[in-house]
């Protein structure tokens, strides 16, 4: 199988004035522990271009986990400024954080949890259903991004009738469904073995490259990182830029 060399790396295109998916200004996470402090994430500075894929690579417990979430509106920063596709979120209430990440964030979880009892379709729809499309045009979009992904045969099947590869697809697909300006990815090739991983990057990338989108994916494995623009590592809570 042969593995595409990445490209030159892209913040963000400054002729086109496209703003960034992603910049984190002194972002600080800090949780209290009875007189002192737990510092998660330690004045993190971060610019992910309009289509950028970065790797983010760290080892279990550095951080990683609490960077993504303070991205993609889980989590709420100690300190510093979050803005995601020109969007500042640092001030947003739960309401409005529950509506961001309905319509501007796409999440790939390691175990990728899909909706056991509904179908691959389903399980694209639902995404929509909470957010901006309802009926037909949910329908419409599910039905497009399946057969981009090479799924419209298996749009009935349930995720028990999928191989781990087809799951993944379908959890791609499901990121998808709102156009967001940014997907993370957490772990996505940890539970594949060498073969199946690099096939699920090269699927990654082709599908954010092809659309614009930019991504994170966070790992600890360092073979998949060639897949990605570049790689910032971070180890207990300080992020290498």
């Amino acid at each position: 199988m042969t593995i595409p060399s990445p490209p030159t790396a892209v913040h963000f295109d400054t002729a086109l004035h496209l703003e960034p998916a992603l910049h984190l200004d002194d972002v600080r996470k800090v949780y209290p522990m009875g007189d002192a402090e737990v510092v998660a994430l330690a004045s993190a500075n971060l610019t992910v271009g309009s289509d950028e894929m970065v790797a983010l690579v760290g080892p279990s417990g550095s951080g990683k986990t609490t960077l993504c979430s303070i991205a993609g509106g889980i989590l709420s920063a100690t300190a510093g400024r979050i803005t995601v596709g020109g969007q500042d979120i640092t001030g947003f209430s739960d309401k409005e954080l529950t509506s961001f990440r309905q319509e501007s964030v796409g999440f790939v979880f390691q175990a990728v949890n899909l909706v056991p009892f509904l179908t691959a379709r389903e399980n694209l729809i639902v995404v929509d259903e909470l957010g901006r499309r309802t009926g037909a045009p949910a329908r419409e979009r599910a039905d497009q991004l399946l057969e981009e992904l090479g799924l419209a045969d298996r749009a009935k099947n349930l995720p028990s009738q999928l191989s781990g590869g087809q799951r993944q697809r379908v959890a791609i697909g499901r990121a998808l469904m709102n156009e967001p300006d940014l997907v993370l990815f957490d772990e996505p090739t940890s539970a594949l073995d060498t073969e199946l991983g690099e096939q699920v990057m090269e699927l990654i990338r082709s599908e954010m490259k092809s659309r614009g989108t930019a991504a994170i994916v966070v790992t600890h494995d360092e073979r998949i990182t060639h897949f990605c623009d570049r790689s910032v590592h971070i180890i207990d809570g300080h992020l290498d830029a």
